[in-house]
């Protein structure tokens, strides 16, 4: 016998209404109603019929994801990896399939797959922001929300950069470096706001920056840190600690440090960024900043799809998530 929505609805003691809510994720019930609700579906059996829902709400169901990775590493991103799947777990949570949009599907724009998956809203994440098509699509009908990339009247759920790259920055200063370098991922607003902020604690330390000390690199690609990290060592009055613009592309320059015949930390203090987990298990242990990618997944969807099923009551907002201190043993005391 198929459990229906009213018989649901009287094992919780709830109104056929508010049980429909929980169901479908409306921000008006609260998170212990849907919870209830939630807990007596899975013991009932209960499954709503997706056509149902489509047919009675006039939506889809269905979130796309824009992801652009230049890396082609996917959901093995060590940081937009686990960013994603927090996403599409909180999503299919809430009753939301997730669909990647392409481009050059069938010839289509990504606005244009998105109207033909008939796609309820969009998570843009790690993308060419600059690209017409994207900006199409930012400019574009559908409810917006984008991972690290503010964009005018879009909500946007982001690390908050500036205070991780300033707790970090006064680590490194508070264990007696004053001649520390930083080298810096892509251009773009995270790497920006990264280097401000680092710049902005050496000037409140009163710490002179030598500008050789500050040189573009690449986001999770060790290779390249390898070679800046090999040019900031042959300066003539190199640096005691080297920041690295994440945990990733700090092997390649904890290799450069090892091939220079230097030790970790007693020699030269190096630092990342991003927290990733497997590689706190290396030794020496990666002194970094962690950023919460579960909050910042979790964020986007529920804010998504606030968006969707509530617009004329959500604001369009931006939401930084705090990042956290992870001290490992590569930043040593310098005396």
């Amino acid at each position: 016998m198929t459990t229906s929505i009213r018989d649901l609805a009287a094992a919780c003691g709830l109104s056929v209404s508010t049980v429909s809510k929980a169901l479908n994720g409306y921000p008006d019930v609260s998170e212990k109603t849907r919870e209830q609700v939630r807990r007596a579906a899975e013991s009932l059996g209960y499954h709503p019929s997706a056509i149902a829902r489509s047919l009675k709400t006039g939506r889809s169901f269905n979130l796309g994801v824009l992801y652009s990775d230049d890396t082609q590493s996917g959901f093995t991103h060590n940081y937009f990896g686990p960013v994603l799947q927090a996403f599409k777990q909180e999503a299919e949570r809430r009753g939301y399939d997730i669909t990647f949009i392409s481009k050059g599907q069938q010839g289509m724009t990504y606005l244009q797959h998105c109207q033909f998956r008939s796609i309820d809203g969009v998570c843009i994440v790690c993308s060419h922001f600059s690209d017409p098509e994207v900006q199409e699509l930012l400019s574009g009908p559908l409810p917006v929300v984008t991972v690290d990339y503010v964009f005018n009247n879009r909500s946007c759920i982001q690390s908050e950069n500036r205070q991780g790259m300033e707790l970090l920055t006064r680590y490194v200063i508070a264990r007696g470096h004053r001649k520390i370098a930083y080298i810096s991922g892509d251009e773009g607003a995270v790497s920006g706001v990264r280097v401000t902020a680092f710049r902005r604690v050496l000037r409140e330390a009163g710490i002179p920056l030598l500008e050789a000390y500050v040189a573009g690199g690449r986001y999770h690609d060790p290779a390249t840190a390898r070679r800046v990290t090999r040019k900031i060592l042959a300066l003539p009055d190199p640096p005691t600690c080297i920041l690295m613009p994440d945990d990733t592309a700090a092997l390649g320059g904890m290799d450069a440090i090892r091939a220079a015949g230097l030790r970790i930390p007693e020699d030269i203090s190096i630092a990342g960024f991003d927290g990733v987990p497997i590689l706190q298990m290396c030794k020496p242990r990666l002194t970094t900043v962690r950023q919460d990618t579960e909050a910042i997944g979790i964020g986007a969807a529920r804010k998504l799809i606030h968006l969707i099923e509530a617009p004329d009551t959500t604001f369009p907002e931006i939401l930084s998530v705090p990042c956290s201190l992870l001290e490992g043993e590569t930043v040593g005391l310098q005396h």
